[in-house]
């Protein structure tokens, strides 16, 4: 029976050190380091690469095998160039002001609203306000993706026609 095995290169400027299941890589914008807990998964370093196999056939070893080179590729991704996403300030009704405090995005005067919205800013995820644009970025592509959500999420709005009611803060861009 055979193996089933990927490799990840390491490019240059990248470094990459292994201890059990535990991958901690970093690079000239920083250091991120993740935990793999699949069953049957094994990872090994050789050389400038990542070596990730399985002896089992099992779709669910296969996928993990898959899900972990993904997850690699993200993180030198992450040291290298970083994840960046644009959000764009939308609004017909209220001019809506949106400020960055302690760890969270504050959004006051949406659709009127006395008290602002609040969302939450993960990990070391960055966020600045450039005058109708947010922009998230970030080594994390998880961090920085989910700080984005929430602040699109923030202004979700119930119970009202979105055709009419489109006033919100959107994703337009993830680089």
């Amino acid at each position: 029976m055979e193996k089933i095995r990927e490799e990840v290169e390491l490019p240059e400027g990248v470094e990459a050190k292994l201890s059990g299941k535990t991958v901690e890589i970093s690079g000239r914008k920083g250091m991120l380091k993740r935990t793999f807990e699949f069953q049957g998964v094994d990872i090994k370093q050789e050389g400038r690469t990542i070596a990730i196999e399985t002896a089992s056939r099992r779709k669910r070893q296969r996928s993990a095998v898959g899900t972990i080179k993904s997850h690699l590729l993200n993180m030198i991704k992450g040291v290298t160039e970083g994840f960046r996403y644009k959000l764009r300030v939308v609004y017909a009704h209220f001019p809506i002001t949106v400020k960055v405090e302690d760890g969270r995005v504050l959004i006051y005067n949406f659709l009127g609203e006395r008290s602002p919205r609040v969302a939450k800013i993960v990990g070391k995820a960055s966020v600045r306000v450039e005058g109708d644009e947010v922009i998230v970025e970030g080594i994390d592509k998880e961090e920085v993706g989910q700080t984005a959500f929430n602040i699109e999420q923030a202004t979700y709005i119930k119970r009202r026609d979105p055709r009419v009611f489109q006033d919100g803060i959107y994703i337009v861009e993830r680089a």
